[in-house]
């Protein structure tokens, strides 16, 4: 008996050991919010199941059929103090996990930059940022770092302490870029771009992959995340700079579906091959998206800062000139409305029945 509280120690550390490198083990302040959320609304629940699965077995314990000390009641049908407990305390857990999950909801929003690398150190107004350009392909995710003028295939390397944008897209369908130890999971989609900011305030390796299920290769569809200082950083960079350059014939060879995708390193890449991943032209000769619609808007004298009814819509068909009025905006048509003109006698076609007398009525 002594040695059930070691073994039941032992048991718990082992299971825990499996969480290692995901929610549960957060290298960055995003993700340990995110870790304290979760740990307060489990808390919070458990303040009820806890107690209802101990008057479970307590209630059935001491009213049991054996036990001729319990009292009977079979009348009993209200309790005014019960009926407050049971609704009271769901009521209040209720109040205080919306107000926690508005709040860091807002506060955790990944569109939001930070305002801080950790508990008790604020970011500066003017402090450097990190950015990096994520693609999503099949079944692997490519990073760019223009600042860098580097990328690298399912590897990514950043400096501890110092916040990071990223700016995530994908090729061909949606994926979620998540990194657990990091922060949360944003979704990639195809011909439209996100944002996610986050930090990492530990060096160590960790594994990202996608949350959202794509095909063959999913399984595999993870990339190694390396936290590391400053002085590390800047060695890894410069040992990148030593690969081969990502030029437009080598990208369009790359997004190829593949799987178990080893890490590649590019020295060089275009400045603006994520734009153009975005915009859907990066093959020779393809016209991005951009480029059409605001060749659209052009066309159709729209503003997309403008709200007026009818702002935005292309003229009329086989018309070069001024866009057609838009209906609400026309007036009244001949013929319609109670101010409308009698109609006239019939056509050549159709009976005159104008003397012909009222139905039921003799002749």
């Amino acid at each position: 008996m002594r040695r059930c509280p070691t073994l039941l120690v032992a048991g718990c550390a082992a299971l825990l050991g499996g969480c290692s490198g995901g929610v549960l083990d957060p290298a960055g302040d995003v993700a340990l919010q995110q870790r304290n959320l979760l740990g307060i609304a489990t808390a919070l629940m458990l303040l009820v199941v806890v107690p209802v699965m101990a008057a479970t077995v307590l209630f059935a314990w001491r009213y049991r059929a054996g036990n001729a000390g319990a009292t009977y009641d079979p009348d009993f049908d209200h309790s005014t103090g019960l009926e407050l407990l049971i609704w009271s305390v769901p009521l209040l857990i209720v109040i205080v996990i919306g107000a926690v999950t508005w709040t860091s909801t807002h506060l955790l929003d990944p569109f939001r930059p930070l305002d801080r690398i950790a508990a008790g150190k604020p970011l500066a107004a003017n402090a450097p940022h990190l950015e990096v350009q994520v693609v999503a392909m099949d079944w692997k995710w490519l990073f760019i770092l223009p600042e860098q003028g580097i990328a690298t295939v399912n590897e990514l390397a950043l400096p501890v302490d110092v916040p990071v944008r990223f700016r995530i897209t994908s090729v061909s369908q949606m994926s979620t870029f998540y990194a657990p130890t990091m922060a949360g999971m944003i979704y990639a989609m195809p011909g439209m771009e996100s944002t996610l900011h986050a930090v990492l305030n530990r060096p160590g390796e960790s594994w990202g992959y996608s949350g959202n299920y794509t095909g063959a290769g999913h399984s595999d569809h993870r990339f190694r995340l390396r936290g590391m200082d400053r002085a590390g950083f800047d060695r890894w960079v410069a040992h990148v700079k030593g690969g081969q350059p990502l030029a437009v014939p080598a990208y369009l060879q790359l997004e190829k579906p593949s799987e178990k995708v080893p890490a590649l390193r590019f020295g060089r890449v275009q400045s603006d091959l994520f734009a153009r991943i975005v915009n859907r032209c990066v093959r020779p000769n393809t016209p991005c998206m951009s480029d059409t619609m605001r060749g659209d808007m052009r066309r159709g004298g729209g503003d997309p800062g403008n709200a007026r009814l009818g702002s935005g819509t292309m003229p009329g068909r086989g018309t070069t000139g001024d866009k057609p009025v838009p209906a609400l905006q026309k007036n009244p048509e001949a013929g319609s409305g109670s101010r409308a003109p009698k109609p006239a006698g019939p056509g050549p076609r159709e009976r005159d029945t104008t003397a012909l007398p009222p139905r039921g009525a003799h002749a």
